[in-house]
């Protein structure tokens, strides 16, 4: 199980400044068979400054939630890091 990349991420504007929910299309590639799937996840900068990622709907997957949602959650980490989530 591989993530390709998130597509078509669109901000929703909150009056909590520290929390930013965002939706948008994932790219999965499960055992050599490439999926799209919608996801909805936010964002929020805790107190210290770590950022918490949750992920609040995925279309369902035939493959183990646990794992993919991990993966999910690296995955977007690593592109908030980078800075590549629309502001």
């Amino acid at each position: 199980m591989k993530i390709l990349q998130l597509k078509d991420l669109v901000r929703t504007d909150s009056p909590i400044y520290y929390r930013r929910f965002y939706s948008g299309t994932v790219s999965l590639d499960l055992m050599g068979k490439e999926l799209d799937r919608r996801i909805d996840f936010t964002v929020e900068t805790m107190p210290a400054g770590n950022k918490e990622i949750s992920i609040t709907a995925l279309e369902e997957v035939d493959y183990p939630k646990l794992p993919l949602m991990q993966e999910i959650k690296g995955f977007i980490a690593g592109e908030d890091a980078r800075g590549a989530l629309p502001v």
